[in-house]
């Protein structure tokens, strides 16, 4: 009864519009004018669907599944800002393409040792699945991860000079100074932000067409996801003058490894704050009256996450069954956390290692194959009454 009573609230902004007076019924629907008891059985299971079923989005994601053969028309999910912006600068949705493989990886690491380990699925324009249907701290997480990703991806191409709307950051010019002294702006300064401005304008355009809490919870992560990027930026220097006694030095903005930005966003995940949305529907409210607030560098989310045990259509839980666990830990790889319980399998295989290393001179190190037998430990598969029960 809780679940559908957050479930209720989530689609309650969505479900209003339907009041507007632009609304039209078809023909169908306009028996729910009529006192006949059929059309109050068939208006109460109308009304009945639109609160429960949850929104399949397609996603620009998918550009990252497209490669070089972007083409606008053919993203499916897009709103017409986005496919105007996608039609306009075709140099960068190659970018954002790119991009997306690498945030994939990057959240791919970052829950390699979960249940659930950021999964995508093959030829699927949502990517991700059912899984992210539910506003929960995994959600939150993608989104953040997401526009972060696409911050990078652009910010790095136009420091390398592939596209054509932006190149260095022309502000970083003329002379500044740090705690080690005055110096010159040169090189090229990463463009950070146009990276920003420009994902914002593209990611946040399909938010920005409903008025939702999901739509709210997905802004504010979008935005977390931006800022983080910025966040590792790092000035790097040159030095000039005899033996490189740094007398002048030559500066300029790098943004860090993507990995750090991932490493955040991973802490960000692990303080997630839940929230509520405020009575005018403008922001968010603890649902924790304990915990603190959120902050606009927090992640939120409204819904509580499934335990991804079990392989689960609706929620879009692919199970732990034959995941790799780890036998000694008690963490979340260990066999007893990512297995849930339920055991697991031993396979012994054998693994070729380099052994016996030894420096030549000059200069290179030759080792030797060494041939080892190494125990795999995998999660059982549930058993089937249990599993039937989640699908």
């Amino acid at each position: 009864m809780l679940g559908l009573n957050r479930i209720l609230s989530l689609r309650a902004a969505r479900i209003q519009r339907c009041g507007s007076p632009r609304v039209r019924l078809s023909s169908r629907s306009s028996s729910c004018q009529n006192p006949g008891a059929g059309s109050r059985i068939y208006c109460a299971c109308l009304l009945l669907l639109l609160l429960v079923t949850p929104r399949v989005d397609s996603s620009w994601w998918y550009i990252g599944a497209l490669g070089a053969r972007v083409i606008c028309d053919n993203i499916p999910g897009l709103v017409n800002k986005q496919r105007q912006l996608c039609q306009r600068h075709p140099d960068i949705m190659q970018a954002i393409g790119e991009g997306t493989k690498e945030w994939i990886r990057e959240c791919q690491h970052q829950f390699r040792h979960h249940r659930w380990n950021c999964s995508t699925l093959d030829r699927d324009h949502t990517v991700f699945g059912r899984v992210l249907l539910r506003s929960s701290r995994e959600a939150a997480f993608v989104y953040a991860i997401s526009s972060a990703g696409v911050v990078y991806a652009l910010t790095r191409a136009c420091s390398q000079g592939e596209l054509k709307t932006c190149n260095c950051d022309p502000h970083k010019r003329g002379r500044a100074s740090d705690e080690r002294g005055e110096f010159d702006w040169g090189g090229c300064s990463d463009n950070i932000n146009y990276g920003i401005k420009f994902a914002k304008a593209f990611i946040d355009a399909k938010e920005r067409t409903v008025r939702d809490a999901r739509a709210l919870m997905n802004l504010h992560n979008n935005r977390c996801g931006r800022t983080a990027v910025k966040r590792f930026m790092k000035l790097e220097c040159k030095c000039h003058g005899v033996s490189g006694s740094c007398t002048l030095r030559t500066c300029w903005m790098a943004m860090s490894d993507f990995r750090k930005t991932g490493d955040y966003l991973r802490r960000k995940y692990n303080g997630a704050i839940e929230v509520t949305m405020n009575q005018d529907g403008t922001g968010f409210a603890v649902a924790n009256k304990a915990f603190r607030k959120a902050t606009k560098n927090d992640l939120v989310y409204f819904e509580n996450s499934p335990d991804y045990c079990l392989q689960d259509k609706a929620a879009g839980s692919l199970g732990t069954a034959g995941r790799v666990c780890n036998k000694t830990s008690r963490g979340t790889d260990g066999c007893e956390v990512m297995c849930c319980g339920r055991g697991y399998d031993t396979t012994r295989v054998k693994q070729i290692t380099k052994c016996e290393c030894k420096f030549k001179w000059c200069c290179a190190v030759e080792c030797k194959d060494c041939e080892e037998a190494v125990d795999i430990h995998t999660c059982k598969a549930p058993k089937r009454a249990e599993w039937l029960d989640q699908t």
